[in-house]
């Protein structure tokens, strides 16, 4: 009788938008590394935003020094890997401002980077932020239309074994 009362326990992980945005398959990506799945499977957000949050609580557990990627794992030991941008690397951190360092953690929606996307779209960036499950191919659905809100919007759920 006092089940109908329980809360049910979880069995999925969600990942939210990193950043506000267009949803987009990774298959659509102009990068071939990330729409070819090379990384790993994931979604993609064309960004209206310039400040990059968590998706998760978890921890951040890779800062790159150029700023334009960071690696997390969650409470359950999901990685992803967000990345700021194609070929952002070669701006060597001008554009980019960090709020956490590796190790930190944090909540889904944390602030994690903030990019100058007006510069850097005008230098000519394609900013598209990519959100990678490394090695979660078979338990990953996600999102891939419509628009995002940053720590909001579920882009990306992960299913554990046995559902």
């Amino acid at each position: 009788m006092f089940k109908l009362f329980s809360k049910k326990e979880e069995n999925t992980n969600d990942f939210a938008a990193v950043v506000s945005g267009k949803i987009v398959p990774l298959t659509a990506v102009n990068d071939d590394v990330f729409s070819k799945g090379m990384m790993g499977t994931g979604v993609a957000i064309v960004p209206d935003d310039d400040v990059i949050v968590a998706p998760c609580d978890g921890e951040v557990t890779m800062l790159f020094p150029t700023l334009h990627a960071f690696g997390m794992k969650n409470e359950e030991g999901v990685e992803i890997l967000v990345h700021i941008g194609i070929d952002t690397v070669n701006k060597q951190g001008v554009g980019f401002k960090k709020f956490v360092d590796a190790g930190t953690t944090v909540h889904r929606g944390d602030k994690i980077i903030r990019m100058n996307s007006y510069d850097l779209k005008q230098e000519g960036y394609d900013l598209t932020t990519m959100m990678i499950f490394p090695g979660c191919e078979k338990k990953m659905s996600f999102t891939t239309d419509g628009y995002a809100k940053k720590g909001k919007t579920i882009v990306a759920e992960y299913k554990k074994e046995g559902e």
